[in-house]
C-alpha cells in the first residue's frame, strides 16, 4: 500500500487507519508512505513483486498517475492489479469506477474484483509518460495551471479556473492526425480523455469507457465568448458535445501539433510539451473494482 500522507487535505493517515482493518482480511499490508514528488513512481518501480497480489495506493489522481508509470516502466514487466484507495481533492478515476468511499474500494480490493482497463501512451519526442485520465492541450492546460495556485479553493477551483480563461479565451493553431486523418484549425483546446469527468464533475466525454481500446478526443474551436459559456455550462451534463464548436471523435491514435511547443496536462499534471503522439493500449492494466460500473 503506497500512501501518500499530505493527499485529500492531509486525511490520508486517517483514512489508512480506516481501511486497514478490511484490507488485512485479505493477507498481510505493507504499508510504504510516500516522501516526496515521484516517490511514489520510484516505489512502484522497484519495490519486489514476486509474492505480491496487488499494488495499492492511498491517495488522489496524481499519486495514482505516478504509481501507474512506476509498473509500467518497471525491469521486470510484472504488472499485477492496481488498487485505488479515493483520497485526493480530484478522485477523477475512481469516480469512473463507481467507487468513491475508501471503505468501499477497500472491500474489492480486499475481495479480489478486478476488471482491465485502457491506458494512453503519450510520446513526446524521445520521452513516453502513461495516464489514465486524460492527455490535455491549450485552455485545459492553462486552467489547471490556476487551479493549482488556487489550491485553498478546494474542488470548485476548477470551475472558477475554466471561467478566468474562458472569458479571455486565447486561440492557437493546430494541426491533428486522428487515426489517419488529418485536421487542422484554431481550438481553445483539446483534451483525450479515458474517463468520462475531468476536473470537478465535469462530464467531458459521456461516451468514454476506459475498457473499449478508444480515446475520447473532445476538441473547441475558436468560437466566441458567449458559446464558451454556453459549452462550460453544459458541460456538467454531458450536452455541451451538441454545440457547433465543439467536435468529438473516439480514436485509437492521434498526432497533436501545435504551431509553438505548448505544455500538456497529463493526468491532472503540468508535465511535457507537444508536439505528442497519444496511442491507447488496451487493457494494458487491472484495477481492483466492480467487473463493470459503467
Amino acid at each position: 500500500m503506497i500512501v501518500n500522507p499530505r493527499s485529500g487535505a492531509r486525511r490520508g493517515e486517517r483514512v489508512l487507519e480506516q481501511v486497514l482493518p478490511v484490507l488485512s482480511q485479505a493477507g498481510r499490508v505493507e504499508v510504504c508512505p510516500t516522501r516526496f514528488a515521484g516517490h511514489a513512481t520510484e516505489i512502484a518501480r522497484t519495490m519486489p513483486l514476486d509474492d505480491v497480489a496487488g499494488v495499492c495506493f492511498l491517495g488522489g489522481d496524481g499519486t495514482l498517475h505516478e504509481v501507474l508509470n512506476g509498473i509500467l516502466t518497471r525491469a521486470d514487466s510484472v504488472r499485477p492489479p492496481l488498487g485505488i484507495i479515493p483520497c485526493g481533492t480530484g478522485n477523477t478515476v475512481a469516480a469512473h469506477l463507481g467507487q468513491t468511499d475508501p471503505l468501499e474500494a477497500a472491500r474489492h480490493i480486499a475481495a479480489g474484483h478486478t476488471r482491465p482497463i485502457d491506458v494512453l501512451q503519450t510520446t513526446m519526442g524521445q520521452s513516453i509518460v502513461y495516464c489514465c485520465n486524460i492527455v490535455g492541450w491549450g485552455a485545459v492546460t492553462d486552467i489547471n495551471a490556476t487551479a493549482e495556485k488556487l489550491r485553498w479553493l478546494g474542488g470548485h477551483r476548477y470551475t472558477i479556473a475554466a471561467l478566468v480563461h474562458l472569458a479571455f479565451p486565447r486561440p492557437r493553431r493546430l494541426r491533428l492526425t486522428i487515426d489517419g486523418q488529418m485536421h487542422d484549425g484554431e481550438y481553445l483546446f483539446a483534451v483525450a480523455c479515458n474517463t468520462r469527468s475531468t476536473g470537478r464533475g465535469m462530464l467531458m466525454a459521456p461516451r468514454a469507457d476506459m475498457s473499449d481500446g478508444l480515446v475520447d478526443l473532445v476538441l473547441v474551436r475558436n468560437t466566441s465568448r458567449q458559446q464558451l459559456f454556453k459549452v462550460l455550462r453544459k458541460v456538467f451534463d454531458g450536452s455541451h458535445v451538441n454545440e457547433s464548436c465543439v467536435i468529438y471523435h473516439q480514436a485509437r491514435e492521434f498526432e497533436l501539433i501545435p504551431e509553438t511547443a505548448d505544455g500538456l496536462n497529463l493526468d491532472g499534471e503540468l508535465r511535457g510539451h507537444a508536439p505528442c503522439r497519444v496511442t491507447v493500449l488496451p487493457q494494458a492494466i487491472s484495477v481492483f473494482a466492480a467487473s463493470r460500473a459503467e
